[in-house]
Protein backbone atom coordinates (compact mmCIF):
# COMPACT_ATOMS: atom_id res chain seq x y z
CA UNK A 1 0.00 0.00 0.00
CA UNK A 2 1.22 3.49 -0.89
CA UNK A 3 0.09 6.70 0.80
CA UNK A 4 0.13 10.13 -0.85
CA UNK A 5 -0.46 13.51 0.78
CA UNK A 6 -1.70 16.52 -1.17
CA UNK A 7 -1.22 19.33 1.34
CA UNK A 8 -3.12 22.46 0.36
CA UNK A 9 -3.52 25.74 2.19
CA UNK A 10 -6.99 24.87 3.48
CA UNK A 11 -7.34 21.10 3.13
CA UNK A 12 -5.07 18.08 2.94
CA UNK A 13 -6.19 15.15 0.82
CA UNK A 14 -4.68 11.78 1.71
CA UNK A 15 -4.99 8.93 -0.75
CA UNK A 16 -4.04 5.28 -0.55
CA UNK A 17 -3.08 3.24 -3.58
CA UNK A 18 -2.86 -0.48 -4.14
CA UNK A 19 -1.09 -1.55 -7.34
CA UNK A 20 -1.30 2.05 -8.66
CA UNK A 21 -5.10 2.06 -8.19
CA UNK A 22 -6.61 4.71 -5.94
CA UNK A 23 -8.54 2.67 -3.39
CA UNK A 24 -9.58 5.37 -0.95
CA UNK A 25 -9.02 8.93 0.20
CA UNK A 26 -9.59 11.24 3.15
CA UNK A 27 -9.96 15.02 3.23
CA UNK A 28 -8.89 16.79 6.44
CA UNK A 29 -8.26 20.39 7.45
CA UNK A 30 -4.72 21.64 6.98
CA UNK A 31 -3.55 22.72 10.42
CA UNK A 32 0.04 23.77 11.00
CA UNK A 33 -0.49 23.57 14.75
CA UNK A 34 -0.86 19.79 14.73
CA UNK A 35 2.14 17.84 15.91
CA UNK A 36 3.61 14.72 14.35
CA UNK A 37 1.94 12.70 17.13
CA UNK A 38 -1.45 14.18 16.30
CA UNK A 39 -1.04 13.47 12.59
CA UNK A 40 0.23 9.97 13.34
CA UNK A 41 -2.74 9.16 15.55
CA UNK A 42 -5.13 10.66 13.00
CA UNK A 43 -3.64 8.49 10.24
CA UNK A 44 -3.98 5.40 12.41
CA UNK A 45 -7.64 6.20 13.09
CA UNK A 46 -8.44 6.91 9.43
CA UNK A 47 -6.79 3.70 8.29
CA UNK A 48 -8.53 1.69 10.99
CA UNK A 49 -11.92 3.10 10.02
CA UNK A 50 -11.23 2.14 6.40
CA UNK A 51 -10.38 -1.42 7.40
CA UNK A 52 -6.70 -1.13 6.54
CA UNK A 53 -5.32 -0.49 10.00
CA UNK A 54 -2.06 -2.32 10.52
CA UNK A 55 -1.55 -2.93 6.78
CA UNK A 56 2.08 -2.35 5.78
CA UNK A 57 2.76 0.94 4.03
CA UNK A 58 5.36 0.57 1.29
CA UNK A 59 5.88 4.25 0.51
CA UNK A 60 4.61 7.71 1.42
CA UNK A 61 4.83 10.68 -0.93
CA UNK A 62 4.11 14.28 0.03
CA UNK A 63 3.24 17.18 -2.23
CA UNK A 64 2.88 20.28 -0.10
CA UNK A 65 2.34 24.00 -0.61
CA UNK A 66 2.71 24.46 3.17
CA UNK A 67 6.43 23.83 3.81
CA UNK A 68 6.06 23.86 7.59
CA UNK A 69 3.86 20.76 7.43
CA UNK A 70 6.13 18.70 5.21
CA UNK A 71 8.57 17.78 7.98
CA UNK A 72 5.73 17.19 10.44
CA UNK A 73 4.00 14.73 8.12
CA UNK A 74 7.29 13.02 7.29
CA UNK A 75 7.98 12.61 11.01
CA UNK A 76 4.50 11.15 11.56
CA UNK A 77 5.03 8.64 8.73
CA UNK A 78 8.39 7.61 10.12
CA UNK A 79 7.22 7.14 13.69
CA UNK A 80 3.73 5.71 13.18
CA UNK A 81 3.85 4.01 9.76
CA UNK A 82 7.55 3.06 9.81
CA UNK A 83 8.17 4.46 6.35
CA UNK A 84 10.38 7.26 5.09
CA UNK A 85 8.20 9.80 3.28
CA UNK A 86 9.52 11.56 0.21
CA UNK A 87 8.51 15.13 -0.64
CA UNK A 88 8.08 16.19 -4.25
CA UNK A 89 9.20 19.66 -5.29
CA UNK A 90 10.82 21.45 -8.22
CA UNK A 91 14.15 19.71 -7.55
CA UNK A 92 12.70 16.20 -7.73
CA UNK A 93 13.98 14.34 -10.82
CA UNK A 94 10.77 13.69 -12.73
CA UNK A 95 10.21 13.19 -16.48
CA UNK A 96 8.73 16.66 -16.90
CA UNK A 97 10.18 20.12 -17.50
CA UNK A 98 9.30 23.45 -15.88
CA UNK A 99 9.72 25.99 -18.68
CA UNK A 100 9.04 29.12 -16.63
CA UNK A 101 11.12 32.04 -15.40
CA UNK A 102 11.38 30.84 -11.78
CA UNK A 103 11.02 27.04 -11.83
CA UNK A 104 11.98 26.62 -8.17
CA UNK A 105 8.89 28.58 -7.13
CA UNK A 106 6.44 26.25 -8.89
CA UNK A 107 4.19 24.55 -6.33
CA UNK A 108 4.26 20.80 -5.79
CA UNK A 109 0.62 20.51 -6.81
CA UNK A 110 1.32 22.04 -10.24
CA UNK A 111 4.37 19.81 -10.67
CA UNK A 112 2.50 16.58 -10.04
CA UNK A 113 -0.49 17.81 -12.07
CA UNK A 114 1.95 18.15 -14.96
CA UNK A 115 3.19 14.61 -14.47
CA UNK A 116 -0.37 13.27 -14.20
CA UNK A 117 -1.45 15.06 -17.38
CA UNK A 118 1.55 13.63 -19.25
CA UNK A 119 0.86 10.08 -18.07
CA UNK A 120 -2.93 10.12 -18.37
CA UNK A 121 -3.60 12.29 -21.41
CA UNK A 122 -0.39 12.99 -23.40
CA UNK A 123 -2.10 16.03 -24.94
CA UNK A 124 -1.75 19.78 -24.70
CA UNK A 125 -3.71 20.29 -21.50
CA UNK A 126 -5.00 22.98 -19.20
CA UNK A 127 -5.57 21.65 -15.68
CA UNK A 128 -8.04 23.81 -13.77
CA UNK A 129 -7.40 23.09 -10.09
CA UNK A 130 -10.28 24.34 -7.93
CA UNK A 131 -9.00 24.73 -4.39
CA UNK A 132 -8.20 27.63 -2.06
CA UNK A 133 -6.91 29.27 -5.22
CA UNK A 134 -8.10 28.44 -8.71
CA UNK A 135 -5.04 27.62 -10.79
CA UNK A 136 -4.75 27.01 -14.50
CA UNK A 137 -1.75 24.81 -15.35
CA UNK A 138 -0.67 24.87 -19.00
CA UNK A 139 1.03 21.60 -19.92
CA UNK A 140 2.24 20.48 -23.33
CA UNK A 141 1.77 16.98 -24.69
CA UNK A 142 5.49 16.38 -24.00
CA UNK A 143 5.06 17.11 -20.29
CA UNK A 144 6.38 20.67 -20.25
CA UNK A 145 4.80 23.08 -17.79
CA UNK A 146 4.81 26.44 -19.58
CA UNK A 147 3.09 28.52 -16.92
CA UNK A 148 -0.49 29.39 -16.18
CA UNK A 149 -2.83 31.54 -14.15
CA UNK A 150 -3.54 31.85 -10.42
CA UNK A 151 -6.78 33.47 -9.27
CA UNK A 152 -8.72 33.58 -5.99
CA UNK A 153 -10.56 30.37 -5.23
CA UNK A 154 -14.34 30.24 -5.33
CA UNK A 155 -14.77 29.94 -1.55
CA UNK A 156 -12.04 32.52 -0.94
CA UNK A 157 -13.83 35.05 -3.12
CA UNK A 158 -17.17 34.31 -1.46
CA UNK A 159 -15.67 34.70 2.02
CA UNK A 160 -14.08 38.04 1.09
CA UNK A 161 -17.43 39.29 -0.21
CA UNK A 162 -19.33 38.55 3.01
CA UNK A 163 -16.54 39.48 5.41
CA UNK A 164 -16.05 42.92 3.89
CA UNK A 165 -19.71 43.89 3.73
CA UNK A 166 -21.97 44.58 6.70
CA UNK A 167 -25.27 43.18 5.44
CA UNK A 168 -24.41 40.40 3.00
CA UNK A 169 -24.90 36.93 4.53
CA UNK A 170 -22.82 33.82 4.03
CA UNK A 171 -24.47 31.39 1.63
CA UNK A 172 -24.04 27.75 0.70
CA UNK A 173 -22.04 27.18 -2.48
CA UNK A 174 -24.56 25.36 -4.67
CA UNK A 175 -25.70 25.73 -8.28
CA UNK A 176 -28.59 28.23 -8.18
CA UNK A 177 -31.84 27.37 -9.93
CA UNK A 178 -31.90 30.74 -11.67
CA UNK A 179 -29.28 33.27 -12.70
CA UNK A 180 -31.50 36.17 -11.64
CA UNK A 181 -31.83 35.98 -7.88
CA UNK A 182 -34.97 37.27 -6.18
CA UNK A 183 -33.58 37.62 -2.68
CA UNK A 184 -30.18 38.58 -1.31
CA UNK A 185 -29.02 35.00 -0.66
CA UNK A 186 -29.87 33.75 -4.15
CA UNK A 187 -28.30 36.85 -5.71
CA UNK A 188 -25.05 36.04 -3.91
CA UNK A 189 -25.25 32.35 -4.81
CA UNK A 190 -25.72 33.21 -8.46
CA UNK A 191 -22.94 35.77 -8.47
CA UNK A 192 -20.42 33.50 -6.76
CA UNK A 193 -21.29 30.35 -8.69
CA UNK A 194 -21.74 31.71 -12.20
CA UNK A 195 -18.98 34.23 -11.65
CA UNK A 196 -16.64 31.28 -11.05
CA UNK A 197 -18.00 29.31 -14.02
CA UNK A 198 -17.67 32.22 -16.43
CA UNK A 199 -14.24 33.16 -15.07
CA UNK A 200 -13.03 29.64 -15.85
CA UNK A 201 -14.52 29.64 -19.34
CA UNK A 202 -13.20 33.12 -20.07
CA UNK A 203 -9.70 32.36 -18.81
CA UNK A 204 -9.51 29.08 -20.75
CA UNK A 205 -10.65 30.88 -23.90
CA UNK A 206 -7.90 33.48 -23.49
CA UNK A 207 -5.32 30.75 -22.82
CA UNK A 208 -6.43 28.85 -25.92
CA UNK A 209 -6.15 31.97 -28.09
CA UNK A 210 -2.74 33.01 -26.73
CA UNK A 211 -1.30 29.49 -26.84
CA UNK A 212 -2.58 28.98 -30.36
CA UNK A 213 -3.77 25.49 -29.50
CA UNK A 214 -7.49 25.22 -30.33
CA UNK A 215 -7.58 21.50 -29.47
CA UNK A 216 -6.54 21.98 -25.85
CA UNK A 217 -7.82 19.37 -23.41
CA UNK A 218 -9.30 21.06 -20.33
CA UNK A 219 -9.40 19.00 -17.13
CA UNK A 220 -10.96 20.14 -13.85
CA UNK A 221 -9.58 18.81 -10.60
CA UNK A 222 -9.59 19.70 -6.91
CA UNK A 223 -12.21 19.79 -4.19
CA UNK A 224 -14.76 21.82 -6.18
CA UNK A 225 -14.21 20.16 -9.56
CA UNK A 226 -17.34 18.01 -9.42
CA UNK A 227 -19.47 20.98 -8.32
CA UNK A 228 -18.22 23.64 -10.73
CA UNK A 229 -16.80 21.62 -13.64
CA UNK A 230 -20.07 20.28 -15.14
CA UNK A 231 -21.34 23.85 -15.61
CA UNK A 232 -18.26 25.05 -17.54
CA UNK A 233 -18.52 24.97 -21.32
CA UNK A 234 -14.78 24.60 -21.76
CA UNK A 235 -14.18 21.74 -19.30
CA UNK A 236 -14.00 18.36 -21.06
CA UNK A 237 -12.88 16.04 -18.27
CA UNK A 238 -13.36 16.03 -14.52
CA UNK A 239 -10.79 14.16 -12.44
CA UNK A 240 -11.08 15.27 -8.81
CA UNK A 241 -7.98 13.34 -7.74
CA UNK A 242 -5.57 14.19 -10.54
CA UNK A 243 -3.03 15.49 -8.00
CA UNK A 244 -3.15 12.24 -6.02
CA UNK A 245 -2.48 10.27 -9.21
CA UNK A 246 0.41 12.60 -9.99
CA UNK A 247 1.95 11.92 -6.59
CA UNK A 248 1.62 8.16 -7.13
CA UNK A 249 3.18 8.47 -10.60
CA UNK A 250 6.05 10.41 -9.00
CA UNK A 251 6.57 7.64 -6.45
CA UNK A 252 6.51 5.04 -9.20
CA UNK A 253 9.07 6.94 -11.30
CA UNK A 254 11.41 7.55 -8.38
CA UNK A 255 11.23 3.92 -7.29
CA UNK A 256 12.07 2.73 -10.80
CA UNK A 257 15.05 5.08 -11.11
CA UNK A 258 16.76 4.05 -7.85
Amino acid sequence: MDLVFDVGNTETVIGWFQDTELRGHWRVSTDGRRTADEYGLMLAQLMSAAGIGGAPVRAATIGSVVPALTLTLADACRRYLHVEARAVDARTPLPIRLDVEEPLTVGADRIVNTLAALRMYAADTVVVDLGTATTFDCITREGVFIGGVISPGVKTAASNLTERTAKLPRVELVPPRRVIGRRTETCIQSGVFYGAVDAIDGTVTRIREEWGAPELLVVATGGLAELIGPHCRTVQKIEPFLTLYGLEFAREHLAAST
